[in-house]
């Protein structure tokens, strides 16, 4: 083999190899040339023909951990919570209650099935930023159109990757959820994004009000036949129901259709007084980011229109049930994020495999005589739902349409068409 390799600044380029065949002997001839990997001779420095380390997550703490970018470049300060959840990485990065949070996925390779536009759950990403371990170098999925990074730098959102991200979970699991400062901006020294991190904090902050929409509008798309599932407690009863838009996630609202809902979607700041004037079947209060305490102009709307229809809380509107109802909520260690969370119905006894997204939850020895804690989560026991007859609400701190996670919990439309068809026999 010829070959003539350069110094440390230059790689090897080969041409085709050419084999030589004759009776006596076989052997390969290899021609190679050197080629320098810079282009910056000035400086003498070179090239690297891979990517290294040009990003920083700083965490209040005053760790500091290096890492690879892509996505989107800059510097941005968020909430760091960590996601359990094996697949449905799109859902999670489209999920508006995810607004101030950076994910940081425990499952290590993420970017495989690169993505696709009928997977959103939101008109937009809202999360601050994506932290993985692996980040797929191929994408491999029939109904891929883009790949993940791409997809978040059109976004505007930062990623980054080839980061420990089993000792982050580890250190957000003891000292709990950390605000962090992702930069890819190497002016700013490391003391600067300290500071950064602790000048900022989640709580007591509206996230609401930056998700929600704009203006009313009608909801129709049901879930595609593709993908149904779960056709008991189907009705052909159609109900009205008005869903107030907290941070709501598409499937939420395919799945009530695909239970009989025609569906009006309000924003946040909808008074309760116009909900009331369209005399709804009943009234969902959706899922959304943040501090449920942030948001008391919510909680009077919630006052004011339970025990008038029925209603039906998911996650943020579970938060918000239980302060309308005069209870209390707390901001948890770390949160519960992921699709694998096993909740036990008080009720029945049974045991639903869930998908979560939370870090705050109602108090159950602050709520009044009434109310029945229905769902405990079995890994910290704390409330995972919530009914007041007398009321006739319900609520679940959980998602019950998943997306991405187990179905487990679907049927609890159903309870809710129940709910509703009860309401109308009384009438």
């Amino acid at each position: 083999m010829e070959c003539a390799l350069g110094v440390a600044t230059h790689f090897p380029s080969c041409s085709k190899p050419q084999i030589i065949n004759s009776p006596h002997v076989r052997f390969l001839t290899l021609k190679c040339h050197s080629t320098s990997l810079s282009d910056n001779s000035s400086t003498g420095l070179a090239e690297r023909p891979w990517k290294v380390a040009d990003a920083r997550l700083v965490l209040e703490d005053g760790s500091i951990w290096r890492a690879k970018s892509f996505g989107a470049s800059g510097t941005q300060v968020g909430e760091v919570v960590f996601n359990t959840s094996l697949t449905g990485y799109q859902e999670i990065l489209t999920d508006p209650s995810y607004a101030g949070q950076f994910v940081l996925m425990t499952n290590p390779h993420i970017g495989n099935t690169g993505v696709n536009f009928d997977d959103e759950e939101s008109r937009q990403c809202f999360l601050a930023g994506l932290v993985i371990r692996s980040l797929s170098i191929s994408t491999s999925n029939w109904r891929c159109t883009q790949t993940l990074g791409d997809y978040l730098a059109e976004r505007n959102i930062m990623g980054i990757y080839d980061v420990d991200t089993r000792a982050i979970t580890r250190r957000l699991r003891q000292d709990g959820s950390l605000i962090g400062v992702l930069s890819t901006d190497v002016s700013k020294t490391d003391e600067e994004l300290i500071n950064a991190s602790r000048t900022w904090d989640i709580v007591g902050v509206d996230l609401i009000s930056g998700v929600s929409c704009k203006a009313p509008y009608e909801w129709t798309d049901k879930t595609n036949s593709e993908w149904d599932f779960n056709f008991n407690g189907r009705n052909e009863e159609t109900f009205h129901v008005v869903a107030y838009d907290f941070g709501i996630k598409q499937n939420i609202l395919r799945r009530l259709a695909s239970y009989g809902c025609k569906i009006k979607v309000v924003p946040s700041t909808w008074p309760a007084s116009e909900t009331l004037k369209m005399k709804p079947d009943g009234v969902l209060f959706s899922n959304g980011p943040g501090d449920p305490s942030a948001v008391p102009y919510a909680v009077e709307t919630v006052k004011e229109i339970i025990g008038k229809v029925p209603v039906f809380g998911i996650c943020m509107g579970h938060q918000l049930l239980g302060q309308a109802l005069g209870g209390k909520t707390f901001k948890m260690k770390f949160g519960h994020h992921g699709g694998n969370h096993p909740v036990r119905n008080l009720r029945n006894g049974s045991v639903e495999i869930s998908a979560q997204n939370h870090n705050y939850a109602v108090d159950p020895e602050s709520l009044p005589e009434g109310a029945e804690v229905t769902h405990v989560n079995l890994n910290d026991g704390s409330c995972a739902g919530l009914a007041f007859s007398q009321l006739k609400l319900m609520s679940l701190q959980y998602h019950p349409e998943a997306s991405p996670g187990p179905h487990d919990s679907d049927p609890v439309f159903g309870e809710f068409m129940q709910l509703m068809k009860r309401e109308k026999q009384n009438v």
